[in-house]
């Protein structure tokens, strides 16, 4: 066996076996914010007058495709959070990186963020009820927008650095809609987006029309820890009060879909 061919093997092997190198948490997020966080706090914030986003992580790729949907959309409505995973294990001083994710971990992680199918079911608190209330009744891939045959959850060996799948989703707010979802992921991070091709409506009213709805989940590895940037941007209808009832429930179905990403999470660093 040459020299090369001993190289070549060993390289297949590094990305599930040993961490990458990543930022703190503090890098990304800034020293206030990073202790708001460790201390087990979500930050959050509905913009509805001329909203920017305010939230951002130090993080380019985020930054940048972030800042292409805002241009792009032109949003009446930004709701943003910032939460942390704490990986197992503990946090390490002063937000060491010495426990980046490994390669394995962020295929698994990854593969767990395309189970489109297990976010039916999934409970956010309804402001208007008061109450808990489902998010999706079901939730399925499906082949294209026009044929919506279902297709099982994907899932990847190696993960791609984009793609993009289509879902059937029956939201009990919003309706039946397909949406688009694409996913990028780079060696500290995975990023997943969704646009509604179908308009939302709330009863007879059209909520959120056709491609006005975007929604992004970014995970940053952090080292000890996974940072987690959600932002949903829409132009929603002109009705009276309806800007401030569609920013109230993003905020809650955002928090659900922040719990479902730590099921997921759990599974793979619990």
């Amino acid at each position: 066996m040459n020299i090369k061919t001993c190289i070549l093997i060993v390289s297949l092997f590094i990305p599930a076996v040993f961490p990458v190198f990543s930022a703190s948490l503090e890098e990304l997020a800034g020293p206030e914010r990073a202790l708001v966080l460790r201390s087990g706090e979500l930050i959050s914030q509905v913009q509805l007058k001329n909203p920017r986003p305010a939230l951002l992580p130090n993080h380019a790729a985020v930054r940048a495709l972030t800042g292409e949907i805002e241009r792009s959309l032109n949003p009446g409505i930004i709701v943003e959070t910032l939460s942390l995973y704490k990986k197992s294990g503990g946090t390490n001083a002063g937000g060491a990186v010495s426990g980046s994710w490994t390669g394995e971990e962020r295929r698994d992680l990854y593969n767990e963020a395309l189970t489109i199918s297990s976010l039916a079911g999934i409970q956010y608190y309804s402001a208007t009820r008061k109450t808990m209330r489902t998010f999706y009744e079901t939730s399925v891939v499906i082949n294209n927008p026009e044929a919506k045959q279902p297709l099982p959850d994907p899932a990847y060996a190696v993960p791609p650095e984009n793609i993009v799948i289509y879902a059937r989703q029956k939201d009990l707010t919003f309706g039946d809609n397909i949406y688009r979802y694409e996913y990028r992921t780079g060696t500290d991070f995975l990023i997943f987006t969704q646009e509604n091709l179908t308009a939302m409506n709330i009863g007879i009213i059209n909520a959120v029309g056709k491609n006005r709805l975007r929604s992004v989940v970014a995970v940053l590895d952090a080292g000890d820890s996974l940072l987690v940037y959600a932002a949903s941007m829409a132009k929603a209808s002109a009705f009276p009060g309806l800007g401030e009832r569609i920013g109230n429930s993003f905020t809650n179905r955002t928090k659900a879909i922040l719990q479902w990403f730590t099921d997921k999470a759990d599974k793979v660093f619990g």
